[in-house]
């Protein structure tokens, strides 16, 4: 992407391509690797993305990472609870470090990313409906790296990705519930299938055929759908 572009430009192309994105990726994972990938073409200056996310359990975890520095840096960060890219997420705002040499915040973590390759650093909060999802960050290898115009344009591509993630999760909930649904209703026609052809061959009601059914469920120690769907198949099997 040329850094040449108009502000406007630059994020309408980012836009456009994470529009493709939600279209065509299906899990979290996934998107938030192209998104790193994104924001490092996005953003000058940068020598390594990463996307910190805050999953359902409230587990930090580095999501996506362009680079093992930007891993380190930001398991650094869970590890010490204290660091630029936690304080964006738990402050909601940006941070942003000129000179990793001269930083005075967050001393324990910055103590060891001076002995990085890494001299400077912006980090963005990812929120979306009011929750905060997690943070990006990029790093760069000269201080001075980043300015306003790159800390404007992360925010905005973090607001965003933060759509993105939230968006995805929706998916991915949903379908897990659907995919459940679907297994459920499964289960419940193997047992009336079941049910149908225990009455036919005991000349019992259905709920009587039902009991019976969990009677041999309890004896042979087995759920009842692997019993009722045993007892299907052989059925079908031997009708062929």
């Amino acid at each position: 992407m040329s850094h040449d572009l108009p502000l406007a430009d630059e994020l309408a192309a980012v836009s456009a391509r994470m529009s493709g994105l939600l279209l065509s990726r299906e899990t979290v994972h996934s998107a938030l690797s192209l998104v790193t990938s994104l924001v490092s073409e996005a953003v000058p200056g940068t020598a390594g993305a990463g996307v910190t996310l805050l999953d359902e359990q409230g587990r930090r975890t580095t999501a996506a990472a362009t680079d093992p520095v930007v891993e380190q840096l930001d398991g650094l960060q869970y590890e010490l609870g204290e660091g630029p890219c936690l304080s964006a997420w738990e402050q909601r705002r940006v941070f942003r470090i000129d000179d990793i040499a001269g930083e005075a915040r967050w001393q324990r973590w910055i103590s060891v990313a001076r002995e990085s390759v890494m001299r400077a650093a912006l980090s963005a909060p990812m929120v979306a409906g009011g929750d905060a999802v997690g943070a990006i960050k990029v790093y760069g290898r000269e201080p001075g790296a980043f300015g306003e115009h790159e800390e404007y344009l992360l925010t905005m591509f973090a607001a965003q990705a933060a759509i993105l993630v939230a968006n995805v999760r929706s998916f991915d909930n949903a379908r897990k519930l659907s995919d459940a649904l679907v297994e459920q209703l499964r289960g419940r026609d193997v047992i009336s299938m079941a049910k149908g052809i225990v009455m036919a061959r005991e000349h019992v009601d259905e709920e009587t055929a039902f009991a019976m059914l969990a009677r041999a469920s309890h004896e042979e120690n087995k759920k009842m759908r692997d019993l009722t769907g045993a007892l299907v198949r052989s059925t079908v099997r031997r009708d062929r």
